[in-house]
């Protein structure tokens, strides 16, 4: 079908054509081929740029063929009808100076003489098509689908492509609590997931090499607010750490916080700016609870978890109320330098839509 089409379109609409596509493949699958290192790939991209040399050469060609003038043929036409005519006198006069008996007036007899032929109307030339014209239609045309097979991938997200962070976050099908209605620019979990779940996560965590193995988000509300205060979190876990992200909409500023951080005895946090917003670490332990179900048990008692170092950034520059944590840990008990939480803010709060974004 396609060389059918091929040998249908006209020459200046097919070159143009077969020059873009093996420009854009030649381009493209180069480009792959450095960037995954593939000696497979760069030899298929080396053939479509070498054929798309050869079809810009004949197009050269072809245009350097049309500005030439052709010959004009039947120069010598004028003469050969003159020569025609003089045999043709010749002729005439022999066979009058043959005839016998002939009246002396009529041999003074004027000659009928033919009617003069109609003038014939110049042949008009067929207008030709515009091969410049053409050419550039078709190179437009092309032009826009090989923007679209290089850019489409990127503007258009397939729904069939491989989570960026090797998990995809859940659809929270169940409608968010009144608390989200009544909080102008609350985000949802699903939002916070979505900014978490990046490609790059684990190389901010410092393990570039890890997947992550389980994302989550969640609609949930303050605890002790009776559901009136949303605080949507999300959460996403490697091997090594597991980041959290929520959000609070109160009217807890950062300054407050840190009062309270300081009136319960912590030591170890420390205020500081964050995306030109006030913020603060501090640290705390997260807690354990087991589950016991092969006696029957339905729960066990709350345990200490692992040390967790906190980072919360207020919601906007005037701190007004509100607050993100990011909050990381591990199993084992290690924590990340707090540089690390600082480049995860800088890259998921813009993300996040509401009044952070």
């Amino acid at each position: 079908m396609l060389g059918l089409l091929l040998r249908i379109l006209p020459f200046w609409v097919r070159e143009p054509l077969l020059i873009v596509v093996g420009a854009v493949f030649g381009v493209r699958i180069a480009y792959l081929a450095v960037h995954d290192e593939e000696p497979v790939a760069a030899g298929i991209a080396l053939v479509f740029l070498v054929f798309t040399a050869v079809r810009v050469r004949t197009v050269v060609r072809a245009l350097r063929a049309r500005r030439k003038p052709e010959p004009v043929d039947g120069a010598g036409g004028g003469d050969s009808a003159g020569g025609g005519d003089g045999a043709g006198g010749e002729d005439r006069t022999d066979r009058a100076a043959g005839r016998d008996g002939v009246a002396a007036s009529a041999a003074h007899r004027p000659e009928p003489q033919a009617a003069p032929a109609a003038p014939v109307a110049p042949a008009v030339p067929e207008k030709e098509p515009n091969a410049w014209g053409q050419a550039v239609a078709a190179v437009a045309v092309f032009a826009a689908i090989g923007f679209a097979l290089w850019f489409g991938p990127r503007i258009l997200p397939s729904e069939d492509a491989a989570p960026a962070n090797g998990v995809s976050c859940p659809d929270l099908e169940e409608e968010p609590p009144s608390a989200y209605r009544d909080t102008p620019g609350a985000v949802t979990g699903d939002v916070l997931c979505r900014a978490l779940n990046r490609p790059d996560l684990a190389g901010l965590l410092g393990t570039p090499g890890e997947t992550a193995t389980a994302a989550s988000g969640d609609n949930g509300t303050a605890p002790l607010t009776d559901g009136k205060v949303a605080q949507p979190e999300a959460e996403v876990t490697f091997d090594t750490y597991t980041v959290n992200v929520s959000a609070t909409y109160n009217d807890l500023t950062i300054a407050q916080y840190v009062k309270l951080l300081e009136t319960g005895g912590q030591r170890d946090h420390r205020p500081l700016s964050v995306l030109g917003r006030p913020a603060v670490f501090s640290s705390d332990h997260t807690m354990r609870i087991s589950i016991d179900l092969g006696n029957g048990a339905s729960g066990g008692p709350v345990e200490q978890g692992p040390l967790a170092r906190t980072l919360t950034v207020a919601l906007d520059r005037e701190d007004r109320g509100g607050s993100y944590d990011i909050t990381v840990w591990s199993e084992s008990g290690g924590l990340p330098e707090d540089g690390v939480l600082l480049g995860i803010a800088e890259e998921v709060l813009p993300a996040v839509e509401g009044p952070a974004g």
